[in-house]
């Protein structure tokens, strides 16, 4: 028997919000910490300073994933939290004015009047409430983020595509070491994309072009800012 809870399983919009999180952690991770390896090794000629920047940049770079998306998140969710509170005490002073209001918002979407009225008087006595944070204020279960389950899908997922530049540095030849990077890299940028794309039920082509493009964008000007700057070490 189909109810609602199979049928939204079979969507991929009920995993945007952790999705989104662990896909621009795990970029952020590869990226970043990518970049910054092959900025360092186009300046250095030996493994030492290369590994220390790297490992630096992945344990720096989790940690402020996770704390900027909790910080982010949760001032979503206070936000979210004060329109609540001040959509209830309008319900109490001025039940009539939202429920207009809520009749007013399902005409707009192409119920007759008559019917839009109805609609919303039955919501109303069903949950008033409800019915005016999830059509008033658009905020639903799907839309609603976790604080603590999106700092710990960024951290982690930073940690998890920021381990394989450091892999990358450990064991590549030093020579040429941004090379090896660069291209290590891009095979990890084309994976995530296609496992992100396939999660979310997205085109994998178009979404391994994207991530590629700005990964290249990213990992050249940091190897050409390395070439520029850089004292060999």
């Amino acid at each position: 028997m189909l109810t609602i809870d199979n049928y939204l399983d079979t969507h991929y919009i009920n995993r945007s919000n952790w999705l989104r999180a662990a896909v621009l952690g795990a970029n952020d991770g590869i990226i970043s910490v990518s970049s910054l390896a092959i900025g360092v090794a186009a300046a250095s000629s030996t493994r030492e300073p290369i590994v220390l920047a790297t490992v630096a940049s992945l344990v720096a770079g989790a940690l402020s994933m996770a704390a900027g998306e909790y910080v982010s998140v949760s001032s979503q969710t206070d936000t979210e939290t004060a329109d609540i509170a001040r959509e209830a005490i309008e319900l109490q002073e001025m039940p009539e004015e939202e429920l207009q209001m809520l009749a007013q918002i399902y005409e707009r979407r192409g119920l007759k009047k008559e019917t839009a009225m109805l609609v919303a008087q039955e919501l109303t006595e069903h949950d008033a409430l409800g019915a005016h944070v999830r059509d008033e204020l658009g905020i639903t279960e799907i839309s609603q983020a976790n604080p603590i389950q999106a700092a710990l899908a960024s951290g982690a997922s930073f940690t998890a595509g920021g381990i394989l530049p450091v892999l990358a540095v450990l064991f590549c030849p030093v020579k040429a070491m941004e090379y090896y990077l660069y291209a290590f890299t891009i095979v990890a940028l084309m994976i995530l994309g296609a496992v992100a794309a396939k999660t979310g039920g997205a085109t994998i082509g178009k979404a391994v072009l994207r991530i590629t493009i700005w990964g290249t964008l990213a990992m050249g000007l940091s190897g050409v800012v390395g070439y520029i700057f850089g004292v060999k070490v």
